[in-house]
C-alpha cells in the first residue's frame, strides 16, 4: 500500500508526463494523447493505495466462536471442495461480507472447531442424521427470505415427510438449477407415478419431451390457497402474479375479466372441463364429446352459476342426435368468456 502522502505527487508526475506529437509538431500531454494509458496507469495506482482488510479469516489456530472458515474443511472434504465454487451457495464466500455463521460450509454445518479437532458426526450439523423438520429449519435460516420457499412448512409434501434434503443434494447436484437431486422430472415422478402414465396420453402437456416442467405449474415448497372452487384446491400450485391459476401465464386468451363470464370457468377453474396433465381427448377434455361435457352443468336446474333459474338448458332447436349439435363449441366460440355475447356466440 502506498503511503498517503505519496499520492498527490504521484498524480501530479503522472499529470505532467509529455510526450511529442508529430501531426500537431508539439509537445502534448500523455493524458491527451495516450488517454487510455492513463486510465491504465490510474487504476493501477488506485487499486495499489486501496486499504486493504488486515483482519485475519478465522482458522484453526485463529479460531473466532468456534468458526474455524471453510478452507479449514478442505483438508477432509476435498472433493467437496473442489466443486464448492459451482454451487450457488459459495456466494456466500465470494461475497465477504455474511456474518460467520452464514458464510461457507459452517453456514450450514455451524462451527467447525470441535469437528476439526476430533472428526465425528455428533459434533458438527449433519444433515444425514437430521430429522424432515430439523432439516427445514436449517434451510429456512437464509430461504424464509423468500416466500415460495417459506410456505413449505404447511407444504403436503412437508406433511407427508418430503423435506429438503429428498429433493435437494447440496454437494453432488445433477442439475446446477434448484440444485435437483435428479432431474426434475424423474425427481417427480419417482413419488408422482400416476402422473408420469398421464403424460403418456396422445394429449398432454409436453413434460416429457422438456417443453414444460411441473415447477411451472406446481411449486414444490407449497403455494398460497387458490382462487378457484372457493380455495379447495391443493396449495401447491404456481400461482400467477395476480393469484391466478397457472395455465393463464401461458394460455394468455383465456384471461379475464369477461363482460361475460362463463361461470364455470371462474368458480370451477381449467379442471372443471380439462384434466391439466394428460388425456385421452381432444384438448384435454374430460369427456370424448363436447355436448356430454356441457350437459354435466347445464341440466336446467340447481343454483350454479349466476342465473337465477340455474343453469340453462339447451332450446329445442338443438337435437342432439344430430351430429352438428354435439359440438357445441363451433357456435359458443367464446366458451371461456365473453366481451360481445351472453351465450359466447361469434
Amino acid at each position: 500500500m502506498l503511503p498517503t502522502p505519496l499520492y498527490p505527487a504521484c498524480w501530479q508526475a503522472f499529470y505532467n508526463l509529455t510526450t511529442f506529437d508529430p501531426l500537431l509538431g508539439n509537445t502534448i500531454s500523455v493524458m491527451r494523447r495516450w488517454p487510455g494509458v492513463f486510465l491504465f496507469l490510474f487504476a493501477v495506482l488506485a487499486a495499489w493505495g486501496a486499504p486493504q482488510n488486515t483482519a485475519k479469516p478465522p482458522s484453526l489456530s485463529n479460531p473466532v466462536n468456534g468458526f474455524v472458515g471453510s478452507t479449514t474443511c478442505r483438508g477432509c472434504h476435498p472433493d467437496i471442495w473442489l466443486n464448492f465454487y459451482r454451487n450457488a451457495h459459495y456466494q456466500s464466500i465470494a461475497s465477504g461480507k455474511e456474518a460467520l455463521d452464514k458464510t461457507g460450509c459452517e453456514g450450514c454445518h455451524g462451527p467447525g472447531l470441535e469437528h476439526a479437532k476430533k472428526p465425528a458426526q455428533t459434533n458438527i450439523k449433519a444433515f444425514s442424521q437430521m430429522t424432515s423438520g430439523q432439516t427445514i429449519t436449517a434451510c429456512l435460516g437464509c430461504h424464509s427470505k423468500d416466500i415460495s420457499k417459506a410456505n413449505i412448512q404447511r407444504s403436503a409434501h412437508t406433511e407427508a415427510d418430503v423435506a429438503c434434503a429428498s429433493c435437494h443434494s447440496i454437494h453432488k447436484a445433477a442439475t446446477p438449477k434448484n440444485l435437483l437431486a435428479k432431474q426434475q422430472t424423474l425427481l417427480c415422478y419417482g413419488c408422482h407415478t400416476t402422473v408420469k402414465a398421464s403424460f403418456e396420453m396422445p394429449n398432454k402437456h409436453r413434460v416429457n419431451e422438456g417443453v414444460v416442467q411441473c415447477s411451472d405449474c406446481h411449486n414444490p415448497h407449497g403455494g398460497a390457497a387458490a382462487t378457484w372452487r372457493t380455495g379447495i384446491k391443493p396449495a401447491m400450485m404456481q400461482h400467477t402474479g395476480d393469484g391466478e391459476t397457472p395455465c393463464l401465464k401461458c394460455h394468455v386468451d383465456k384471461r379475464g375479466p369477461f363482460v361475460y363470464e362463463h361461470a364455470a370457468v371462474r368458480t370451477e377453474g381449467c379442471e372443471g372441463c380439462h384434466m391439466p396433465h394428460g388425456s385421452m381427448n381432444a384438448k384435454l377434455l374430460k369427456r370424448p364429446v363436447t355436448f356430454t361435457l356441457c350437459l354435466e352443468c347445464h341440466t336446467g336446474g340447481g343454483t350454479f352459476g349466476t342465473q337465477g333459474q340455474g343453469v340453462t338448458l339447451q332450446s329445442s332447436s338443438h337435437n342432439l342426435l344430430d351430429p352438428r349439435y354435439q359440438r357445441c363449441s363451433n357456435c359458443h366460440v367464446k366458451i371461456h368468456g365473453s366481451n360481445g355475447d351472453p351465450n359466447f356466440l361469434r
